[in-house]
Parts: C-alpha cells; sequence; structure tokens
C-alpha cells in the first residue's frame, strides 16, 4: 500500500492541471455562481469520482461530491478511505479537483477543506469555488448533429467582388472546438482555409441562439452514397466566451444522452 501511495505521488507530480493555465484555457471557465452550481451538480447527478490533488499533485484522494448549499455558498465532499491522506487534505493550502462528464472534463480549486459530519460520517467542507473549467475540445469528442433536428448555420460572407453573400447551410458536428459545415461546391469555394467568419448564427434546438467567430481550417469532398456531392468545412471557434461554450457543451451532452437512452430502448 505504501509503494502504490507512493507512485501515486510521482505520478501527481508530473500533473498539469488546466485550470491553473487561464491563458490558455480562459474560454472554458464559468465564473458565475449559477453556472459553477450547475456544472457541480452534474457531478453530483451523475455520481462522478473526484480526484483531489493536494498542495500541486503531491498527494490525491478519490472523493465525490455529495451537497451543494447555496444558502452558505459551500459544498461537502466524501471523505476519504485514507485517513493519512484526508489528515493531508485537511492540512492543504490548496486542492484541484478534476472530474470527467460524459467526455467534459470538470475542474476547479479548493483553498482548504474542513471536517464536518452528514448523516452521522465524516465529511469535508469547502466554499464554492469562485471558477469552474468544464473542458470539452475537439479531442474529447465531436457529435454528429440530429438529421431530425438539423442545426441551421447563416453567415454573411464577402465575395470577391466585394459583394455580401447571406450564406446558409446545415451543421454535420459540432464540439467544443467548433464545427463542419456541410456546404456546397460553390459555398465552399467562398471559404478559403483561414478565412475569418464574424458573427455567425446557429440555432441549436432547446439551447438557443449561438452567435460565434469562426475560422476555417480545412475542407474534404464528401459522397453520398446516393450520388450527391457536398464539401465538408471545418471551422474553429475563436474565442467563444465561457457562457456560450456551456451552451455548446449542454447541448452535446443532452444530444447524446438522448441518443443513448434511444439505444437502450428507454425512450
Amino acid at each position: 500500500m505504501e509503494e502504490t501511495n507512493r507512485q501515486r505521488r510521482t505520478d501527481a507530480q508530473a500533473l498539469q492541471f488546466e485550470i491553473e493555465q487561464p491563458e490558455t484555457y480562459s474560454q472554458y471557465l464559468l465564473h458565475s455562481k449559477a453556472e459553477i452550481v450547475a456544472a457541480l451538480r452534474s457531478l453530483i447527478q451523475r455520481r462522478a469520482l473526484v480526484s483531489a490533488y493536494i498542495d500541486s499533485g503531491r498527494a490525491f484522494l478519490l472523493t465525490s461530491l455529495l451537497e451543494i448549499q447555496t444558502e452558505t455558498d459551500e459544498l461537502l465532499l466524501d471523505w476519504g478511505r485514507d485517513e493519512a491522506i484526508n489528515g493531508q487534505a485537511l492540512q492543504a493550502s490548496q486542492l484541484v479537483l478534476s472530474a470527467e462528464v460524459d467526455k467534459v472534463k470538470v475542474q476547479f480549486t479548493l483553498g482548504g477543506l474542513a471536517e464536518t459530519r452528514i448523516a452521522g460520517r465524516p465529511a469535508f467542507r469547502a466554499a464554492l469555488p469562485d471558477k469552474v473549467l468544464r473542458l470539452q475540445r475537439r479531442e474529447y469528442f465531436r457529435l454528429s448533429t440530429p438529421i431530425a433536428k438539423p442545426v441551421k448555420f447563416v453567415a454573411a460572407i464577402s465575395r470577391v467582388d466585394g459583394s455580401t453573400l447571406v450564406a446558409e447551410a446545415s451543421l454535420l458536428d459540432i464540439s467544443g472546438g467548433g464545427v463542419g459545415l456541410m456546404a456546397t461546391p460553390s459555398l465552399a469555394a467562398l471559404l478559403p482555409s483561414g478565412a475569418v467568419l464574424s458573427d455567425c448564427k446557429m440555432t441549436l434546438p432547446e439551447e438557443g441562439l449561438l452567435v460565434a467567430r469562426l475560422c476555417v481550417r480545412n475542407k474534404f469532398d464528401v459522397t453520398t452514397r446516393g450520388g450527391a456531392r457536398y464539401v465538408r468545412v471545418g471551422c474553429e471557434f475563436i474565442d467563444l466566451p465561457g457562457a456560450r461554450m456551456s451552451m455548446v457543451q449542454r447541448y452535446i451532452t443532452r444530444i447524446e444522452r438522448e441518443r443513448k437512452a434511444r439505444l437502450s430502448g428507454m425512450a
């Protein structure tokens, strides 16, 4: 057991946490209390296992969120199995907590823990974090949008002669990093790699209107089984604000959950 703990501490020392790199991951940070509480409640609802890294990762314990007390701006966490590690957690000046729900990484920091009890059992108490990172980037998950409820894309595009075209297309897929457009060859010709599209509008069903800036990153031709041709235009979000990123992530999570429910016969 001691050897395992030493190995865990060695492994943890090499970790780099996205929550501690705001210059790189600022677009994934939630700052409003409502968004923070919603993100943390998702961990409770999904009974997510949370890794709590102590003082820059020199040790860690496995825990879970038990309750959020909005009236006192506090949260309760489960007591760990290792009493020695629990003691270190109580003495720590800072902890980084990390979990994953539906392929969305959730991270936040706590300034310190206090011991409390819930239902007669020991637990940790801490103040709500002032920010939470919800990271769902392209390498984590890309959702193919439902055919029955297509997501429409509208943007003003400049032609070579200086005129403006109000372009419309459907989204083939969407992720935390960007979108894939189903474009006609003539529309794709107006979208060279590196082109920046401002004020792009996409209506996400049950979420609302998403307005974003996009940069064209890649294009490739697609031919369907029926012989129809179109071009998939891959676009990356540019400086998407945290609230809009949350909208994208909520949409992705809900659609994927609905798909899983249908496959399991629950819907």
